[in-house]
């Protein structure tokens, strides 16, 4: 399946309106077009979704197993087109392999065969920009390079004394955008808002579209496009926990991988959205209730009153399974500090306190053995998953949930909690851990 991987040296360069852009300008081209997402992000698959009207997944060399990695690579059946974003810098990892790799960006380029394009900040420099791309280019040799896409050139001197340099290095420079302050996302303490939030995500993916179309070569990025076979006998992706979920989904919960959810609907589960926000109960006759990642301590006010979410999710707890990711942990937990120092109940279901009073951020990687059973899957199971947060844990009484690890093995005091039928845990699961 024919690709690019949208990559930059570094965050904040730009390659996420470069991609939102491509993405849409390519689909109103009347390409069908495939997204993806290197690495353990779950905020950007939303936008990317957005631009071009199709799912998008991630692929991740470190969390993810040959297996997973060939049934997330099989969801581009049927696209003309596959432009996947990458993570952080191009080559950004970390320093111990995990299930396939140590999960960087050029990992996902040369696994899939598509080639890299390099978004460059050219700010501040010229010539010298070329140095930075050729570095790029030549540290792994058999990485496949489309070229590159110069960022916030400031005027038609600085383009010609950039272009110069690449021409120098044997660089392709498929497009030059120039300055504009207006064109950056939103973005809080987990990166960019999330798309539902935007007030008008449209009209600017919408202008991000048009600006590409007129600085950059489309043709050139088409005929740029490679990649190796996609996989004639897919695996599976992960199968649900249980066939009734009542998931909540609202402006408070919304961070699940798509894999998972995609999984779950292809296995025939049922999945049963309900709004806390809203004060909605989860459905009274779903087998598991599960509350995703997302930003309770901005909402922990309303939170605390949704009585009704409340009694549902506490009459469900006392006969059927209820889990938590990170922000739904949090929920399930006694109490949530806001920033400003304001205690807030949560649903007591756990004995967890938490805080944003003194924010910590706590990100990376997490291998979690679990030590009881988590819905659907059995204790001794290894686990992989994502932690990225800036709560602080000030009581977490119960047992453990997992003997959980950082990416090169270091134990980490988020083990998730356990009490009863409920379980919670700070990582966002990605996938169980494929055996050889």
């Amino acid at each position: 399946m024919k690709g690019l991987l949208i990559s930059a040296p570094s965050s904040g360069t730009g390659k996420t309106t470069v991609m939102l852009g491509l993405l849409r300008a390519l689909a109103e081209d009347g390409l069908t077009v495939q997204p993806f997402k290197s690495g353990p992000d779950y905020i950007d698959p939303a936008f990317h979704h957005a631009a071009c009207g199709r799912h998008s997944f991630n692929l991740d060399g470190w969390a993810m197993g040959p297996n997973l990695w060939q049934a997330i690579s099989a969801r581009a059946q049927g696209a003309d087109i596959c432009v996947a974003e990458g993570s952080m810098g191009l080559f950004d990892g970390v320093a111990t392999r995990g299930q396939q790799g140590f999960g960087s960006s050029a990992e996902t380029a040369q696994a899939m065969g598509w080639p890299v394009v390099l978004v460059l900040d050219v700010s501040g420099q010229a010539q010298s920009a070329a140095a930075t791309a050729l570095g790029f280019r030549t540290y792994l040799p058999d990485l496949p390079f489309a070229g590159v896409i110069l960022n916030r050139v400031a005027s038609p001197r600085h383009e010609r004394l950039t272009r110069l340099g690449m021409e120098r290095a044997g660089l392709p420079v498929l497009g030059v955008l120039p300055r504009r302050g207006d064109l950056t996302l939103p973005e809080r303490h987990l990166g960019l808002i999330q798309a539902v939030e935007h007030p008008d995500l449209d009209a600017a993916i919408v202008d991000y579209a048009t600006f590409l179309r007129e600085h950059v070569d489309l043709d050139a990025l088409r005929a740029a496009a490679a990649g190796k076979p996609l996989p004639e006998a897919p695996a599976t992706l992960p199968k649900p926990p249980a066939q009734r979920i009542a998931i909540a989904r609202d402006a408070a919960f919304s961070f699940t991988y798509p894999h998972l959810l995609e999984g779950w609907h292809e296995a025939g589960a049922e999945i049963l959205p309900f709004s806390p926000l809203a004060d909605e109960p989860p459905a009274r006759d779903a087998e598991l209730v599960w509350l995703p990642g997302g930003y309770p301590e901005l909402h922990a006010g309303r939170l605390a009153a949704a009585e009704t979410f409340r009694a549902g999710v506490r009459r469900h707890a006392e006969t059927r399974p209820v889990h938590g990711e990170c922000g739904g942990y949090m929920a399930l937990g006694k109490a949530l500090i806001d920033k400003t120092g304001t205690r807030h109940r949560m649903l007591g279901l756990l004995g967890l306190v938490t805080s944003y009073e003194k924010r910590k951020f706590h990100m990376g990687y997490r291998r979690a053995v679990l030590q009881a059973p988590m819905p659907g899957l059995a204790p001794g199971t290894a686990l992989r998953g994502h932690e990225f947060h800036y709560s602080t844990i000030l009581e977490q009484p119960d047992a453990p949930l997992a003997e959980v690890r950082d990416a090169d093995g270091n134990p980490v005091p988020e083990t998730g909690s356990r009490r009863g039928y409920v379980s919670g845990t700070f990582f966002h699961l990605i996938t169980q851990e494929e055996t050889a």
